[in-house]
């Protein structure tokens, strides 16, 4: 951080806890005129106002928390480029991948505390054995994900890890929301069977719509929406969409030539109702324009295979 800037950081920080002190001061003063207790002359719907003082339980506590936050900022860094008293700094801050937060930790001598590192290892040391245990068979190779959903055992771990790294985007009952994957009704865009949602969870997926706005210009978008949303039985302009059909060729080699997709590809069906951005005619124009790219990202590095297994077994009985 520049010197600039970290005066700024530190006059700002500095000057607003001034301001609470001098806020609590001035109002532990009677400046009113009136003496303690008398009324102030105010009155409304019955309740009269009365020059009474804060009270003292609340002032303590406000300057409790003057005095933890100045031991804090002396203590810990907070104030521009000071370090604190403790030396204390985080060891991932400037880190920008995986793979170099790994390499950061794999030089560390003991130098600079990792906190989340430590705990994740602490964690996996305590469950690693009982995520073996449900994942695996006896053989020493791992159950097939259809019979690991039948495991309630193994249903309610996969739901924990579930929660905990996949629910801010599907949702905690996983039926996702607009751009993100419904995970509960069936409609599978890179494959519904066990081993095709495990492969979505270990190495992420992208998905490519191009944008069509250049190519088709204004009423070519607006006849193929036409016919795009006659696929699945929609009311539209029929000549319009008689339009959009004959140049639907364009979007075939992905969709195929009856819009219903193609899993390899990640290319949805367009003829079941189910819209991943949302299916109002506004949407799918926006969709035609300007395309589409989003991104799953690759789990194998972050949970590891064991629980990617349990989770997929999670994910896979949820539209069951």
């Amino acid at each position: 951080m520049t010197a600039f800037w970290s005066v700024w950081i530190t006059v700002i920080t500095l000057g607003s806890i001034a301001g609470c002190c001098w806020l609590l001061y001035i109002c532990t003063k009677n400046n009113t005129g009136v003496e303690e207790g008398k009324s102030m002359g105010h009155e409304f719907d019955g309740i009269e106002e009365l020059n009474n003082p804060l009270p003292k339980w609340w002032s303590y506590m406000f300057v409790l928390t003057i005095v933890f936050a100045l031991g804090y900022l002396a203590f810990y860094p907070g104030l521009g480029n000071w370090q604190g008293l403790f030396g204390w700094k985080s060891a991932e801050k400037d880190i920008k991948s995986i793979a170099e937060g790994q390499e950061r930790i794999a030089a560390y001598h003991g130098d600079v505390a990792n906190q989340y590192q430590n705990e994740v290892a602490h964690a996996d040391a305590r469950f690693g054995e009982v995520f073996k245990a449900l994942a695996y068979d006896s053989d020493g190779s791992y159950k097939a994900i259809e019979d690991l959903a039948l495991d309630p055992e193994a249903i309610k771990v996969g739901e924990r890890l579930y929660l905990q790294n996949c629910s801010q985007c599907h949702g905690s009952t996983g039926r996702g929301g607009k751009g993100f994957p419904n995970l509960t009704d069936g409609d599978w865009l890179y494959g519904g069977t066990g081993e095709q949602i495990k492969a979505t969870l270990m190495y992420g997926r992208a998905g490519q719509m191009p944008g069509w706005e250049a190519v088709l210009g204004d009423d070519g978008i607006e006849q193929m929406t036409d016919y795009v949303l006659s696929l699945s039985g929609r009311k539209v302009n029929d000549v319009n969409a008689a339009k959009g059909e004959a140049q639907f060729a364009m979007c075939a080699a992905c969709h195929g030539a009856d819009g219903k997709g193609n899993q390899a590809l990640g290319a949805p069906n367009l003829t079941n109702g189910i819209w991943l951005y949302g299916g109002s005619r506004k949407a799918i124009e926006e969709t035609l324009r300007y395309g589409r790219n989003g991104v799953m990202p690759a789990w194998e590095d972050i949970l590891g295979e064991d629980k990617i297994h349990l989770i997929s077994a999670y994910v896979y009985q949820l539209s069951r």
